[in-house]
């Protein structure tokens, strides 16, 4: 039993990035680093229970979705379907990658029971194919393998996951938000990878008393009856799945004024991001959190507030600013807007 999301006292933007890439997959992915039990791997294994289930094309090991099809082309089990699949509902997949985990067990591997009993060569899907339309979660993620982070970051860039090995020649889809954790004081993420995450927050422990206590109280609770603590939190949930559910059928039609997207530009261009990365996904993050809180049109004021998140990953070393990334953005949020204001 998932400890409810609601639940979880403050760490509002760490809340807020997860629900902005719940309704917009195609930001990229949260990375959250901090401190040591602020509930980081908490507030992510709770998101699967408070997301809407999926439809997918019934009996697919790779869960296509039925609508996209004719567009993605899904895997060739579904290419080769002759009549409209039928499609079943199910929950939407979170994944652990463990730091442990073999490549084989990552991206799949020959089916080798079927192998020695059956004496053919068939595919076993790995936690790639398990995590197709969902989440993939890596705690310490700053600690992962490179073997492994090169493999991520083909798949996250391409959608597609390729496997060529012992006579088998697989391409299946493999499109997941990817949602990392980690302590920094361990390590620091590749630049690749770090590019990779639409968004990046950082979470603190709490410094005021009445906090720590409501964080203690809320967990003793729940691990003296789970299943009473979820039942207490579950209209809560359940009215934050609503707001998710609500917020993706409204995202297609927020606008994004002109205005906005000049704002955008302003801003990373005072930042000195590299590429365009910054500006898409501090775009689209506004656009969900405009859908989220039940606007029609994505303004400044929502493109102020998932700025840290994601620009403050993308900021090059300035050996003359002794300042952390945070400051800076907000810092350039203040001279460019606050002015205006």
């Amino acid at each position: 039993m998932a400890f409810p999301f609601s639940a979880i006292v403050g760490q509002e933007e760490m809340k807020l990035a997860i629900l902005v890439a719940a309704v917009e997959p195609a930001i990229g992915g949260v990375l959250v680093f901090g401190d040591r039990g602020t509930g980081k791997s908490t507030a992510v294994r709770s998101l699967a229970a408070l997301l809407p289930p999926m439809t997918v094309v019934a009996g697919c090991r790779y869960g296509c979705n039925p609508a996209t099809l004719a567009l993605h082309g899904g895997c060739d089990d579904c290419r080769a379907l002759r009549t409209a699949p039928r499609t079943q509902k199910v929950p939407v997949p979170v994944v652990d990658l463990p730091l442990g985990a073999t490549e084989d067990r990552v991206v799949g591997a020959l089916d080798l029971e079927k192998a020695l009993t059956l004496g053919v060569r068939a595919f076993e899907p790995g936690l790639l194919a398990r995590a197709h339309r969902g989440f993939l979660y890596i705690d310490e993620v700053n600690l992962l393998e490179d073997h492994l982070v090169d493999l991520l970051i083909d798949v996250a860039a391409s959608g597609e996951n390729v496997v060529e090995r012992e006579g088998l020649s697989v391409r299946h889809p493999a499109r997941f938000v990817l949602v990392g954790s980690g302590n920094p004081e361990e390590g620091e993420l590749r630049p690749q990878l770090l590019d990779r995450f639409g968004l990046s927050v950082e979470v603190r422990t709490p410094m005021d008393v009445a906090s720590r206590v409501e964080v203690v109280k809320r967990r003793d609770a729940y691990e003296r009856d789970p299943i009473g603590f979820a039942e207490h939190w579950k209209k809560e949930d359940a009215r934050v799945r609503r707001r998710v559910v609500a917020a993706r059928e409204r995202s297609a039609t927020t606008a994004v004024p002109d205005a906005t997207l000049e704002a955008a530009a302003r801003l990373a261009m005072a930042l000195g991001t590299d590429g365009l990365r910054g500006e898409l996904t501090l775009t689209r993050a506004a656009r969900a959190l405009a859908a989220l809180e039940g606007d029609d049109v994505a303004g400044v004021s929502h493109l102020r507030r998932v700025a840290p998140a994601a620009l403050r990953h993308r900021l090059r070393r300035d050996p003359l600013d002794e300042s952390g990334s945070t400051e800076r953005v907000e810092r350039a949020l203040a001279e460019l807007f606050d002015a205006v204001a």
